[in-house]
């Protein structure tokens, strides 16, 4: 984790919206984004996994996050990683995945919301939850191979595969 002035104000406001909740388990939800935030290495990448649900899960609202000062590339991420009830996720995921910050952020995510001893329960449902996350880490990992080394070109294709596929 990086800690910047920013950072600090990300680490800051996302507890003070995340306090009160906790995960499926009863494990306090800020712990989750928080361990994403530990995965990543830049300033922008440590905000956006701080504050990745504060949109969806809270009453933030994306001009909040603009007023406070968090700046363009980071709440512009956000925007990308906020999955809304009218959009199929796998077009969701698929929006995103020509943002290098957000694939990063969201493998991370993915990767944490499949760890199956995070549950008390594994049941059928928590099973095809994974299956659908892996099919989407599978799919983002081939994009950061992609965007990592620039090619763009070959990150648009692959995402328009995979839309094709299963949106």
């Amino acid at each position: 984790m990086l800690y910047t002035d920013k950072t600090k104000k990300a680490m800051v406001f996302m507890f003070s919206k995340h306090k009160n909740q906790v995960d499926k388990s009863g494990i306090p939800y800020a712990f989750h984004p928080y361990h994403l935030a530990e995965q990543m290495t830049d300033e922008v990448s440590v905000c956006v996994a701080l504050l990745h649900d504060v949109v969806e899960d809270t009453d933030t609202t994306f001009e909040d996050l603009s007023g406070m000062g968090f700046g363009d590339e980071v709440v512009d991420t956000l925007r990308l990683l906020t999955h809304t009830d009218d959009k199929d996720y796998y077009e969701y995921v698929s929006d995103l995945s020509l943002n290098i910050t957000a694939v990063r952020v969201k493998l991370a995510d993915l990767r944490h919301n499949s760890d199956l001893t995070r549950l008390n329960v594994v049941d059928e449902k928590a099973l095809k939850r994974v299956e659908k996350y892996r099919k989407c880490i599978s799919f983002l990992e081939e994009q950061m191979s992609f965007l990592e080394r620039g090619n763009m070109d070959l990150a648009k294709e692959n995402a328009e595969k995979f839309r094709e596929k299963h949106v």
